[in-house]
């Protein structure tokens, strides 16, 4: 399952987006630190594949792949020496794959900024200081034990203190390891600490309605260009929390309707989930009989074993073959026994790799 942290400064959407995504209706109010405990929530991944095979299945349910959301508290400037509350909460992402950070770009003097004037390139700057400076503090704590550990001649304290100096390095200017030149290796070494600055990251731009459907404005822009300078493993989204609220209210529906008269083809969630996936390298198999259809999510290069192993790992060790065929030609056939009568129905061993879209029946033994 895909999990996603939400940052970024009190009062720039966090909560309202976080409530139009899973509907939890988190407390989202025009003053800083509303968000006090951590918001947990579980989002379907829309995927019209899955339609597409009930309807030739004709399964007893369907079951989507999900997305887990955690929204913490607003930081502010500061907030790793203890300013607000958002430090207090940065636990609860340190293991989501990725990190969203929610930042303001419309103009609305009924909504207060927490810095007064709209600016998402400061913004942007201020969220990274902090999560650096929380990461520094998780580096220095490790690299003084490694430190002592190397001195013994300890092999495994020497083969990880020039990864833990590396970032050491970077974090002490308030510089994010987005921005460190650190190698495959090095980061495979960070791994274990699951520092923020690490992770890759969605910038979720709440933008006003018309930008969505109009020109961009020059605070989106901006973001981008900072983006893009920065050389970060990042995608920037425009959304609109308004819309997104909105659409909630709707019948599902109706959603469609509403949407297309914006002017719009789908929704952020849509985008931020598509983005997610595409910047995390995720891929979607599906298995199809009579008593389910599922999504399964796995990462671009897996194999069929590895792929099995996402349902249970046994299916994995166990592995012989796996019954494999695309979506388009499940489809097209009419399913497993139109597939298996066209010839489009393949088997493939250990080696295979996974495609985005295959239907999938492993068989097993252990």
């Amino acid at each position: 399952m895909l999990k996603l942290g939400i940052v970024g400064l009190p009062n720039v959407g966090k909560s309202t987006l976080f409530n139009a995504l899973t509907s939890a209706q988190a407390e989202a109010a025009n003053y800083p630190f509303c968000t006090v405990e951590p918001n947990v929530g579980i989002v379907e991944v829309p995927d019209e594949r899955l339609e597409g095979l009930a309807k030739i299945v004709n399964p007893k349910r369907v079951v989507p792949a999900v997305v887990e959301f955690v929204d913490i508290a607003g930081l502010v400037k500061g907030a790793a020496s203890g300013e607000g509350l958002g430090n207090k909460f940065l636990a609860n992402i340190r293991e989501t794959d990725a990190i969203v950070h929610v930042v303001r770009c419309f103009e609305d003097p009924d909504v207060l900024h927490v810095m007064g004037a709209i600016d998402p390139v400061r913004d942007r700057e201020v969220i990274e200081i902090e999560l650096a400076l929380a990461d520094l503090a998780a580096v220095e704590k490790r690299l003084d034990k490694v430190r002592r550990s190397a001195k013994s001649h300890d092999k495994e304290a020497l083969a990880e203190l020039p990864a833990i100096e590396a970032a050491y390095a970077s974090l002490s200017e308030g510089r994010g390891l987005w921005e460190a030149k650190l190698s495959d290796e090095q980061r495979a070494v960070l791994a274990p600490l699951a520092l923020l600055t690490a992770k890759p990251v969605l910038y979720a731009a709440n933008v006003s309605d018309a930008e969505l459907t109009g020109d961009e404005g020059a605070p989106l822009k901006a973001l981008r260009e900072a983006v893009k300078k920065s050389g970060e493993r990042a995608q920037v989204v425009p959304f609109s929390a308004k819309i997104e609220a909105e659409l909630t209210e709707l019948p599902p529906a109706e959603r469609g309707d509403f949407l297309e008269s914006l002017g719009l083809t789908s929704a952020g969630l849509d985008r931020l989930i598509r983005a997610g996936y595409e910047l995390l390298g995720l891929r979607t198999y599906f298995t199809a009989g009579e008593q389910e259809v599922r999504a399964w999510t796995i990462h671009a290069g897996d194999t069929a074993p590895k792929a099995a192993g996402v349902i249970h790992t046994d299916f994995e060790r166990g592995f012989i073959r796996a019954e494999t065929v695309g979506y388009g030609e499940f489809v097209s056939t009419g399913g497993w026994k139109g597939g298996k009568e066209k010839g489009v129905v393949r088997s493939e061993g250990k080696e295979y790799v996974v495609a985005d879209g295959d239907v999938m029946l492993f068989r097993f033994n252990v």
